[in-house]
Protein backbone atom coordinates (compact mmCIF):
# COMPACT_ATOMS: atom_id res chain seq x y z
CA UNK A 1 0.00 0.00 0.00
CA UNK A 2 3.30 2.18 0.86
CA UNK A 3 4.36 2.08 -2.98
CA UNK A 4 0.57 2.51 -4.04
CA UNK A 5 0.59 5.56 -2.47
CA UNK A 6 4.04 6.79 -3.92
CA UNK A 7 2.51 6.12 -7.35
CA UNK A 8 -0.15 8.29 -6.39
CA UNK A 9 1.65 11.11 -5.46
CA UNK A 10 4.16 11.07 -8.87
CA UNK A 11 1.27 11.01 -10.65
CA UNK A 12 -0.66 13.66 -8.96
CA UNK A 13 2.98 15.45 -9.36
CA UNK A 14 3.07 15.30 -13.21
CA UNK A 15 -0.69 15.80 -13.72
CA UNK A 16 -1.22 18.99 -11.90
CA UNK A 17 1.14 21.55 -14.75
CA UNK A 18 -0.66 19.83 -17.18
CA UNK A 19 -3.82 21.14 -16.20
CA UNK A 20 -2.51 24.56 -14.70
CA UNK A 21 -1.44 24.72 -19.32
CA UNK A 22 -4.70 23.33 -20.22
CA UNK A 23 -6.91 25.19 -18.00
CA UNK A 24 -5.35 28.48 -18.69
CA UNK A 25 -5.37 27.81 -22.52
CA UNK A 26 -9.55 26.99 -22.35
CA UNK A 27 -9.93 30.15 -20.65
CA UNK A 28 -8.09 32.46 -22.49
CA UNK A 29 -9.43 30.69 -25.75
CA UNK A 30 -7.02 28.79 -26.90
CA UNK A 31 -6.49 24.96 -27.95
CA UNK A 32 -2.94 25.02 -26.12
CA UNK A 33 -0.19 23.01 -25.78
CA UNK A 34 -0.50 18.73 -25.28
CA UNK A 35 -1.38 17.97 -21.78
CA UNK A 36 1.93 16.31 -21.44
CA UNK A 37 4.15 18.77 -23.00
CA UNK A 38 5.94 19.65 -19.42
CA UNK A 39 7.14 15.74 -19.48
CA UNK A 40 8.79 16.54 -22.89
CA UNK A 41 10.51 19.79 -22.16
CA UNK A 42 12.04 18.13 -18.92
CA UNK A 43 12.49 14.67 -20.90
CA UNK A 44 14.93 17.28 -23.15
CA UNK A 45 16.43 18.90 -20.22
CA UNK A 46 17.49 15.70 -18.98
CA UNK A 47 19.69 14.64 -21.96
CA UNK A 48 21.47 17.74 -21.90
CA UNK A 49 24.66 18.62 -20.73
CA UNK A 50 25.37 21.24 -17.45
CA UNK A 51 27.21 24.27 -17.93
CA UNK A 52 28.89 26.28 -14.46
CA UNK A 53 30.62 29.56 -14.43
CA UNK A 54 33.83 29.53 -13.30
CA UNK A 55 32.61 32.25 -10.46
CA UNK A 56 30.80 29.19 -8.54
CA UNK A 57 31.61 26.63 -6.42
CA UNK A 58 30.57 22.82 -5.18
CA UNK A 59 27.80 24.65 -3.50
CA UNK A 60 26.17 25.65 -6.63
CA UNK A 61 26.38 22.12 -8.06
CA UNK A 62 25.11 20.55 -5.30
CA UNK A 63 21.75 22.56 -4.98
CA UNK A 64 19.52 20.73 -7.27
CA UNK A 65 19.94 17.26 -6.12
CA UNK A 66 19.57 18.83 -2.72
CA UNK A 67 16.89 20.24 -3.62
CA UNK A 68 15.42 17.36 -5.30
CA UNK A 69 16.42 14.93 -2.63
CA UNK A 70 14.13 16.95 0.25
CA UNK A 71 11.37 17.43 -1.59
CA UNK A 72 10.94 13.97 -2.24
CA UNK A 73 11.74 12.62 1.23
CA UNK A 74 9.14 15.39 1.95
CA UNK A 75 6.48 13.70 -0.29
CA UNK A 76 7.10 10.36 0.66
CA UNK A 77 5.60 11.39 4.39
CA UNK A 78 2.53 12.20 3.03
CA UNK A 79 -0.67 9.85 2.88
CA UNK A 80 -3.18 9.75 -0.23
CA UNK A 81 -6.19 9.48 1.25
CA UNK A 82 -6.41 6.31 3.49
CA UNK A 83 -3.35 4.76 2.04
CA UNK A 84 -0.40 5.05 4.47
CA UNK A 85 2.74 6.85 3.47
CA UNK A 86 6.21 5.05 2.70
CA UNK A 87 7.63 7.13 5.69
CA UNK A 88 5.48 7.63 9.02
CA UNK A 89 6.88 8.77 12.74
CA UNK A 90 5.56 11.10 15.29
CA UNK A 91 6.93 14.35 14.36
CA UNK A 92 6.70 13.70 10.87
CA UNK A 93 4.92 16.75 9.96
CA UNK A 94 7.35 19.18 11.69
CA UNK A 95 9.87 17.21 9.30
CA UNK A 96 7.80 18.07 6.43
CA UNK A 97 8.31 21.81 6.72
CA UNK A 98 12.05 21.44 7.45
CA UNK A 99 12.96 19.49 5.14
CA UNK A 100 10.52 22.23 2.66
CA UNK A 101 13.29 24.79 4.14
CA UNK A 102 16.02 22.78 3.61
CA UNK A 103 14.88 22.65 -0.22
CA UNK A 104 14.72 26.26 -0.16
CA UNK A 105 17.96 27.10 1.64
CA UNK A 106 20.18 25.54 -0.94
CA UNK A 107 18.29 27.27 -3.83
CA UNK A 108 19.10 30.61 -2.16
CA UNK A 109 22.86 29.69 -1.12
CA UNK A 110 23.49 28.59 -4.63
CA UNK A 111 21.75 31.77 -6.24
CA UNK A 112 23.84 34.02 -3.83
CA UNK A 113 26.64 31.67 -4.60
CA UNK A 114 26.63 32.82 -8.30
CA UNK A 115 27.52 36.32 -7.22
CA UNK A 116 24.81 37.87 -9.66
CA UNK A 117 22.84 40.89 -8.77
CA UNK A 118 20.02 39.03 -10.40
CA UNK A 119 20.26 35.98 -8.13
CA UNK A 120 20.87 37.91 -5.38
CA UNK A 121 18.24 39.50 -5.42
CA UNK A 122 15.58 36.77 -6.44
CA UNK A 123 17.25 34.89 -3.51
CA UNK A 124 16.65 37.81 -0.44
CA UNK A 125 13.13 37.98 -1.99
CA UNK A 126 12.48 34.10 -1.81
CA UNK A 127 14.07 34.05 1.79
CA UNK A 128 12.14 36.36 2.93
CA UNK A 129 8.64 34.78 1.52
CA UNK A 130 9.96 31.69 2.98
CA UNK A 131 10.35 33.01 6.34
CA UNK A 132 6.56 34.55 5.94
CA UNK A 133 4.96 31.75 4.53
CA UNK A 134 6.59 29.61 7.68
CA UNK A 135 4.66 30.15 10.36
CA UNK A 136 1.06 29.82 8.24
CA UNK A 137 2.45 26.02 7.28
CA UNK A 138 2.98 25.61 10.91
CA UNK A 139 -0.03 26.89 12.33
CA UNK A 140 -1.76 24.68 9.51
CA UNK A 141 -0.05 21.39 10.89
CA UNK A 142 -0.70 22.47 14.59
CA UNK A 143 -4.55 22.65 13.96
CA UNK A 144 -4.15 19.41 12.89
CA UNK A 145 -2.15 17.77 16.02
CA UNK A 146 -4.06 19.42 17.39
CA UNK A 147 -7.79 18.20 16.38
CA UNK A 148 -6.72 14.94 15.67
CA UNK A 149 -4.26 14.69 18.36
CA UNK A 150 -1.49 13.08 16.82
CA UNK A 151 1.49 14.77 15.25
CA UNK A 152 2.12 12.08 12.01
CA UNK A 153 0.42 12.61 9.15
CA UNK A 154 -0.57 9.21 8.96
CA UNK A 155 -2.42 9.25 12.33
CA UNK A 156 -3.88 12.21 11.13
CA UNK A 157 -5.28 11.22 8.72
CA UNK A 158 -5.83 7.99 8.93
CA UNK A 159 -9.77 7.84 10.06
CA UNK A 160 -12.62 10.00 8.32
CA UNK A 161 -14.24 12.90 9.97
CA UNK A 162 -18.10 12.59 8.43
CA UNK A 163 -20.81 14.21 10.36
CA UNK A 164 -18.96 16.46 11.99
CA UNK A 165 -20.04 19.94 10.96
CA UNK A 166 -17.93 22.72 13.03
CA UNK A 167 -14.54 20.12 12.45
CA UNK A 168 -15.37 20.11 8.68
CA UNK A 169 -15.51 24.16 8.84
CA UNK A 170 -12.06 24.19 10.65
CA UNK A 171 -10.63 21.18 7.73
CA UNK A 172 -12.12 23.54 4.63
CA UNK A 173 -10.80 26.84 6.09
CA UNK A 174 -7.25 24.52 6.89
CA UNK A 175 -7.36 23.32 2.98
CA UNK A 176 -8.25 26.61 1.48
CA UNK A 177 -5.02 27.98 3.37
CA UNK A 178 -2.86 24.89 2.22
CA UNK A 179 -3.87 25.75 -1.31
CA UNK A 180 -2.56 29.72 -0.83
CA UNK A 181 0.47 28.29 0.61
CA UNK A 182 1.03 26.13 -2.28
CA UNK A 183 0.83 29.36 -4.96
CA UNK A 184 3.27 30.56 -3.07
CA UNK A 185 5.80 28.29 -2.60
CA UNK A 186 5.19 27.55 -5.93
CA UNK A 187 5.98 31.02 -7.21
CA UNK A 188 2.40 31.17 -8.89
CA UNK A 189 0.33 33.98 -9.83
CA UNK A 190 -0.84 35.58 -7.74
CA UNK A 191 2.60 35.81 -6.03
CA UNK A 192 4.88 35.14 -8.57
CA UNK A 193 5.16 34.56 -12.36
CA UNK A 194 6.96 31.52 -13.97
CA UNK A 195 6.36 33.14 -17.12
CA UNK A 196 7.78 36.57 -16.74
CA UNK A 197 11.29 37.19 -17.97
CA UNK A 198 11.88 40.06 -16.35
CA UNK A 199 14.66 39.55 -14.20
CA UNK A 200 13.70 42.80 -11.59
CA UNK A 201 10.76 41.99 -11.01
CA UNK A 202 11.29 37.52 -10.58
CA UNK A 203 11.67 35.72 -7.76
CA UNK A 204 11.94 31.73 -7.89
CA UNK A 205 12.71 31.69 -11.25
CA UNK A 206 15.71 34.27 -11.69
CA UNK A 207 17.30 31.44 -8.90
CA UNK A 208 18.11 29.48 -11.73
CA UNK A 209 18.71 31.55 -14.83
CA UNK A 210 22.08 29.95 -14.28
CA UNK A 211 21.16 26.68 -14.37
CA UNK A 212 20.34 24.45 -17.66
CA UNK A 213 20.34 20.89 -18.87
CA UNK A 214 20.09 17.68 -16.02
CA UNK A 215 20.28 20.89 -12.81
CA UNK A 216 17.31 22.71 -14.32
CA UNK A 217 15.03 19.26 -15.00
CA UNK A 218 15.96 18.80 -10.71
CA UNK A 219 14.17 22.22 -9.99
CA UNK A 220 11.57 21.77 -12.28
CA UNK A 221 11.11 17.99 -11.02
CA UNK A 222 11.38 19.09 -7.30
CA UNK A 223 8.95 21.79 -7.67
CA UNK A 224 6.39 19.15 -9.38
CA UNK A 225 6.67 17.13 -6.26
CA UNK A 226 6.34 19.67 -3.59
CA UNK A 227 3.42 21.50 -5.04
CA UNK A 228 1.74 17.84 -4.91
CA UNK A 229 2.74 17.26 -1.67
CA UNK A 230 1.04 20.38 -0.33
CA UNK A 231 -2.25 19.78 -2.69
CA UNK A 232 -2.56 16.30 -1.36
CA UNK A 233 -2.57 17.21 1.94
CA UNK A 234 -5.40 20.13 1.38
CA UNK A 235 -7.49 17.04 -0.82
CA UNK A 236 -7.04 15.16 2.65
CA UNK A 237 -8.72 17.62 4.77
CA UNK A 238 -11.51 18.02 2.54
CA UNK A 239 -11.47 14.08 1.73
CA UNK A 240 -11.77 13.52 5.32
CA UNK A 241 -15.30 15.15 6.05
CA UNK A 242 -16.48 13.62 2.60
CA UNK A 243 -15.38 10.72 1.20
CA UNK A 244 -11.97 9.54 3.32
CA UNK A 245 -10.55 7.50 -0.02
CA UNK A 246 -7.57 7.34 -1.95
CA UNK A 247 -9.43 7.55 -5.21
CA UNK A 248 -11.16 10.28 -3.68
CA UNK A 249 -8.40 12.22 -2.55
CA UNK A 250 -5.60 11.66 -5.65
CA UNK A 251 -7.90 13.57 -8.29
CA UNK A 252 -8.66 16.23 -6.04
CA UNK A 253 -5.71 17.69 -5.39
CA UNK A 254 -4.95 17.86 -8.84
CA UNK A 255 -8.30 19.27 -9.41
CA UNK A 256 -7.76 21.78 -6.36
CA UNK A 257 -4.84 22.78 -7.31
CA UNK A 258 -4.57 22.56 -11.25
CA UNK A 259 -8.35 24.29 -11.62
CA UNK A 260 -7.55 26.69 -8.61
CA UNK A 261 -4.16 27.83 -10.24
CA UNK A 262 -4.94 27.89 -13.51
CA UNK A 263 -8.24 29.84 -13.02
CA UNK A 264 -6.54 32.54 -10.82
CA UNK A 265 -3.47 33.25 -13.17
CA UNK A 266 -5.86 33.50 -16.04
CA UNK A 267 -8.26 36.43 -14.38
CA UNK A 268 -5.81 37.98 -11.84
CA UNK A 269 -2.34 39.89 -12.68
CA UNK A 270 0.73 39.45 -10.85
CA UNK A 271 0.94 41.36 -7.28
CA UNK A 272 3.25 43.87 -7.10
CA UNK A 273 6.70 42.97 -4.93
CA UNK A 274 5.17 45.71 -1.96
CA UNK A 275 2.04 43.94 -2.14
CA UNK A 276 2.97 40.26 -1.43
CA UNK A 277 4.13 40.66 2.38
CA UNK A 278 0.56 41.85 2.96
CA UNK A 279 -1.26 38.82 0.60
CA UNK A 280 1.14 36.17 3.00
CA UNK A 281 0.65 38.04 6.21
CA UNK A 282 -3.49 37.47 5.40
CA UNK A 283 -2.42 33.82 4.98
CA UNK A 284 -0.57 33.44 8.27
CA UNK A 285 -3.61 35.67 10.27
CA UNK A 286 -6.78 33.83 8.47
CA UNK A 287 -4.20 30.39 9.73
CA UNK A 288 -4.17 31.63 13.03
CA UNK A 289 -7.81 32.35 13.37
CA UNK A 290 -7.96 28.31 12.00
CA UNK A 291 -6.04 27.31 14.70
CA UNK A 292 -7.33 29.60 17.91
CA UNK A 293 -10.86 27.85 16.60
CA UNK A 294 -9.64 24.25 16.66
CA UNK A 295 -8.19 25.01 20.01
CA UNK A 296 -11.79 26.25 21.34
CA UNK A 297 -13.38 22.81 19.50
CA UNK A 298 -10.59 20.95 21.58
CA UNK A 299 -11.34 22.41 24.78
CA UNK A 300 -15.10 21.54 24.18
CA UNK A 301 -16.19 24.89 23.69
CA UNK A 302 -19.16 25.39 21.39
CA UNK A 303 -19.10 27.79 18.20
CA UNK A 304 -21.98 29.70 18.19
Amino acid sequence: MALFNTLLLLLVALAIPGLINRTRARLAGRKGIRFTQHLHNVWLLLHKGAVYSTTTSTLFRAAPSVYLASAIIAALLIPVGDLWPMISFDGDLVAFAYLLALGRMALILAAMDTGSSFEGMGASREALYGALVEPALMLTFGTFALLMGFTSFAEIFAFDRTGEAQLAVVLLLAAYILVKITITESGRIPVDDPRTHLELTMIHEVMCLDYCGVDLAFIKIAGWIKTAALSILAADAVAAICAFHWWVAAPLAVLLTGLSIGVVESTQARNKLVRNTTFILTVVALAALVYFTAFLLQRNISIQ
